[in-house]
């Protein structure tokens, strides 16, 4: 079992080039390419915002080359990636652009949110038009739970693919090998999505071939450290055990970082390979 991270976090105070190299040293065996500097998204105008100049044209293809070269360089590979979103409309040619993107960097799956609020068969003609594109490089799509907000409950709200049947809607809408399953452990455990990750692992099967491993109170959406909260990952370490789970243990405990600088950012790598690798322990004893 193999363990990697997000490196959106890390490039943001090291840079995307360090940040591969640091990857590395920390203990991982892959990176999963973030891609959200492509095209950030204005919610409160709900308009795409400029790239920055490293994603800009072909410096996004330039920039997805020189990675995977570096991550060869240092023994690691790029395993997954994660699309800009929402995927709207307007997104369409950044969230393709991003397939280019991580189809150059040798990446296996790259995670495109559904809609949020589209049925499974409206989310599946997005797909149908993003899987001729990934297809390309050989490369799969997975679909991801996710969350709405209810305000006057002040908790999570049922989203495109939160529950078992909404998630499992999206995958056999599309009837796809290359459409398939990333589970957010953290979106999983919200409270107000009346499911939780066992669950959702159990009814995907093997369906589920990514993931998104992070910790919370099991009411925000934290994506902290796993094991520095309330998520009991016992449980769900055993349910991935028992659908014979055979992806990336994959991190994405983004805002942990922001507890470090240049100067200590080795020593948060290293915890969250720490955490990953006590998993992947887990996983081996289950």
């Amino acid at each position: 079992m193999k363990i990697s991270t997000e490196i959106q976090s890390i490039a943001d105070i090291v840079g995307f080039e360090k940040s591969i190299e640091m990857v590395a040293k920390a203990g991982f065996d892959g990176w999963d390419f973030s891609l959200f500097d492509l095209c950030r998204w204005d919610w409160g105008k709900a308009l795409p915002i400029e790239s920055t100049e490293q994603f800009k044209g072909e410096n996004a293809v330039a920039l997805a080359k020189r990675l995977k070269r570096i991550g060869l360089d240092n023994g690691i590979t790029c395993n997954q990636a994660h699309a800009p979103f929402p995927s709207t409309a307007v997104m369409m040619e950044h969230i393709i652009r991003s397939i280019e993107c991580a189809g150059e960097a040798g990446c296996e799956i790259i995670v495109i949110h559904p809609d949020n609020n589209l049925s499974a068969q409206q989310n599946a003609e997005i797909y149908f038009k993003l899987l001729p594109y990934a297809k390309a490089y050989n490369m799969k799509i997975a679909t991801e739970n996710m969350w709405n907000w209810d305000r006057v409950g002040d908790h999570a709200a049922p989203a495109a693919c939160s529950d078992p049947k909404s998630f499992l809607d999206h995958v056999n809408a599309v009837n796809d090998d290359y459409l398939v399953a990333c589970l957010d452990i953290g979106h999983a455990e919200m409270k107000g999505l009346n499911t939780n990750a066992v669950e959702l692992i159990h009814a995907l099967g093997d369906k589920l071939q990514a993931l998104h491993i992070h910790d919370n109170d099991k009411w925000h959406d934290s994506h902290q450290i796993p094991f520095s909260m309330q998520i009991d990952f016992n449980p769900i370490v055993k349910a991935l055990k028992d659908i014979n789970y055979s992806g990336y243990f994959t991190l994405e405990a983004c805002e942990y970082l922001k507890a470090f600088n240049a100067d200590t950012v080795n020593k948060g790598l290293k915890d969250m390979a720490d955490s990953a690798r006590k998993l992947v322990k887990m996983f081996n004893e289950c």
